[in-house]
């Protein structure tokens, strides 16, 4: 994943304000999924609407290392997967790893949770460089992407860093305008799928450490008709923190809902200042269970959106960004409270 808390990695004003972004009502709300399944306890979510992905690389591994006679180290792993974690769709058409999941989801009679990653002039550059090679290449990702889920229920999660790395002048200023308006076209997309929720990432807490500096550009990318938003996605930022931010946030776009990554944020962030502090730091383990019970109004749900176990980047000893190291999981998983 992408650099999340360092200038390098994750501004300026907008060039245009986009019809209807700059009010302060609270983004409009959507079923989970059907109501008679919201909420509702099967295994092996533990209590979770979400679906678990049953082939998922921590389900594989567990079942590797059960043949390979490591039956506690498959236990532990069990706390990955176990648990419904987000789907990163790849390459150029989104819509088969999708629509995989969402049959599998129907099957379950589970609600789906998706990240749309796939923004021209991703990452920088830097670690999840890559994207779409344009807007009009983006905007037909994104319609795929959206077809693909049809009525299922569904959450996405709209482009990780985009907002962020504006604002903290990564991203190129000639290409700001350009991405608020794909990133407000692609809420109003999904959004057409009648039980689709989208929330737009805002980053974390230790990124973009003043709330206000996000209102602006949150309203141009079209949170008003998303939503909400998301915080601390690939981040290892306390709930408490991320909550409080969320909060403040929150009441600046008039009472907007928000989801939080809590897959690796069990002991919080890794100690220091020092340099890729985001990267696969050590000592980490996996945060709360994904849930819709989160006790607060404004959160909407505890989420593992980025995958515990996929590795940050070539950091550390790490393979690259987005590819699953079993030996980083099973340290989370081990060092996991639950």
């Amino acid at each position: 994943m992408s650099r999340r808390t360092l200038s390098v990695t994750l501004a300026l004003a907008c060039a245009f304000l986009l019809a209807g972004c700059g009010g302060t009502d609270g983004p409009a709300r959507s079923p989970t999924g059907p109501p008679s399944d919201r909420g509702t306890s099967a295994a092996p979510t533990g209590g979770s609407p979400f679906w678990v992905d049953p082939d998922s690389d921590a389900a594989r591994q567990v079942r590797k290392y059960e043949a390979e006679g490591r039956t506690e180290d498959a236990r532990l792993l069990k706390r990955i997967a176990d648990r419904p974690v987000a789907g990163w769709p790849s390459g150029d058409d989104p819509a088969p790893d999708i629509r995989e999941a969402v049959r599998g989801a129907a099957a379950d009679r589970r609600t789906v949770v998706l990240v749309a990653y796939n923004i021209p002039h991703r990452d920088c550059g830097l670690y999840s460089a890559g994207g779409s090679k344009d807007g009009q290449a983006y905007r037909a990702w994104v319609d795929s992407f959206a077809s693909a889920i049809g009525d299922a229920p569904a959450i996405v999660v709209l482009e990780p860093d985009a907002v962020p790395h504006v604002l903290d002048g990564c991203t190129p200023p000639q290409y700001h305008a350009e991405r608020y308006q794909l990133l407000s076209e692609a809420v109003d997309r999904l959004k057409r799928q009648p039980h689709t929720r989208v929330y737009l990432d805002a980053g974390n807490p230790a990124w973009i450490k003043d709330p206000g500096k996000l209102v602006e550009p949150l309203r141009w990318a079209g949170v008003a008709r998303a939503d909400g938003f998301s915080l601390n996605v690939a981040n290892f930022q306390t709930d408490d923190t991320v909550k409080g931010f969320g909060t403040r946030l929150s009441r600046m776009l008039g009472g907007a809902h928000f989801i939080v990554d809590t897959s690796r944020n069990g002991d919080g962030p890794f100690p220091g200042n020092g340099e890729e502090t985001w990267c696969n730091p050590p000592g980490r383990a996996l945060g709360v269970p994904p849930t819709d019970r989160t006790g607060d109004e404004l959160i909407d749900a505890y989420l593992w959106i980025k995958r515990p176990g996929d590795s940050d980047g070539p950091c550390r000893g790490g393979p690259a960004a987005g590819t699953w190291w079993p030996e980083y999981a099973l340290g989370l998983a081990r060092r996991a409270k639950a």
